[in-house]
């Protein structure tokens, strides 16, 4: 993403705003909560405060950039918008997020909804997981 979709989507191109996207861009992490987001700049010795941090990613948000997820860990991660769709796995043991798309599953959800004479508009799966004890 570059300074052109920050405009595009209705944004002033500033220097919090261009830093805040591009550590959402190169995170390993894809899922990242305003304070990891923090942590990150500041180990980049960014001068950027939290209340920042949290205001542009809801300005994020709010222009369709990015997208929040609430997981039952109790926080809010965000994470970049994709044309693709992906359900998640919350592994509760460590709250790292995996993204999986299944087909099957997707197309037994919509044949549920179908069922029940109603047309699927969104959705959203989250399975939460442990490690199997051997």
């Amino acid at each position: 993403m570059d300074n052109q979709e920050l405009r595009k989507a209705g944004l002033k191109v500033t220097l919090p705003r261009v830093k805040i996207l591009q550590i959402l861009e190169s995170g390993d992490a894809k899922h990242m909560s305003a304070e990891d987001v923090y942590k990150a700049l500041l180990d980049k010795n960014e001068d950027v405060g939290l209340a920042t941090v949290y205001r542009v990613l809801t300005q994020f948000e709010t222009a369709g950039l990015v997208e929040r997820h609430n997981f039952d860990n109790g926080h809010s991660v965000f994470e970049l918008t994709s044309e693709e769709h992906h359900d998640h796995m919350v592994v509760m043991d460590t709250d790292e997020v995996i993204e999986f798309h299944d087909d099957e599953i997707e197309r037994l959800q919509k044949e549920l909804v179908d069922s029940h004479g109603y047309e699927l508009v969104d959705h959203s799966l989250v399975l939460y997981v442990r490690k199997k004890k051997a």
